[in-house]
């Protein structure tokens, strides 16, 4: 008795995309910055961009993130399209950024920077600062706790807390940095560039916390980075920008190999 066709396998779901770059282009004047860039971040990845100086990377993320609006092209958070959402509706939708050049506020305690990152998870509006009821200041005593977490789990002193943020070493600037952008409850985190001014101990350790933040937050990490030591390190995709436009992408090592990117930004010496 025959058994009939073999049913086909169920095809496996694509993996999840919490965030895509269709197409994307910024043009200032007669200068295109970054040109028909295609672009996705898969959940649970650490994804890096790099390429030489001017090559649009900055200019790429502040699309992301709703501080520059594309000339053309698409940005989806999941299923939902973002391209004209402004940075708070973006930061509420999920995704926290740093900065090449770090913002602090400079009058505001480490904490105090923290507790600013905290803003869009609050639900104190006009009223509630004014008025200040009984869940208001439930609520602020709530951010203060968590400021202090989120500093402790970037490996800021304790005695560091309270301290104003310039009195801070580079490094430990960098920290409240990437604890502001925690406290806003991310899905998505973007770094710019964040072992900037860091020596290679400094990098290393940078790197390995960045591994730790994926697994313990369970965050997609998409990533700027110069140090080709560390891209190649925990990077599991790397896209490579060249000009405004898109000349590779791949696994390290596809990337690093890659004629392209060698002649463009890596050097003859990166494959040796």
């Amino acid at each position: 008795m025959s058994a009939g066709p073999e049913k086909a396998a169920a095809p496996k779901p694509a993996p999840e995309v919490p965030i895509r770059a269709e197409g994307l282009t910024k043009k200032f004047g007669g200068l295109t910055a970054v040109s028909d860039v295609d672009l996705e971040l898969r959940a649970g990845e650490i994804a890096a961009i790099i390429g030489p100086n001017g090559a649009g990377k900055t200019t790429f993320f502040n699309m992301l993130t709703g501080l520059y609006r594309p000339t053309s092209g698409r940005i989806r958070r999941g299923q939902r399209d973002i391209t004209r959402a402004r940075p708070d509706q973006i930061t509420a939708l999920g995704v926290a950024r740093t900065f090449q050049n770090i913002r602090l506020f400079p009058t505001m305690t480490a904490r105090q920077n923290v507790m600013i990152g905290r803003h869009s998870r609050m639900r104190a509006g006009i009223f509630g600062s004014i008025f200040r009821p009984p869940w208001v200041r439930n609520e602020e005593r709530e951010v203060w706790e968590r400021a202090a977490e989120e500093l402790r789990f970037v490996g800021l002193k304790p005695e560091l807390l309270d301290r104003p943020s310039t009195a801070l070493s580079y490094g430990d600037q960098r920290r409240v940095e990437i604890a502001r952008a925690l406290a806003s409850d991310p899905e998505i985190l973007l770094l710019d560039e964040p072992t900037a001014g860091m020596d290679p101990r400094e990098s290393g350790e940078l790197a390995d916390f960045v591994l730790r933040i994926r697994e313990e937050r369970k965050l997609s990490i998409l990533l700027i980075e110069h140090d080709m030591k560390v891209v190649m390190g925990i990077s599991d995709r790397v896209t490579v920008l060249d000009h405004g436009e898109l000349i590779a992408e791949g696994d390290p090592a596809a990337v690093r190999e890659d004629p392209k990117v060698i002649e463009a930004y890596l050097g003859r010496g990166a494959t040796a």
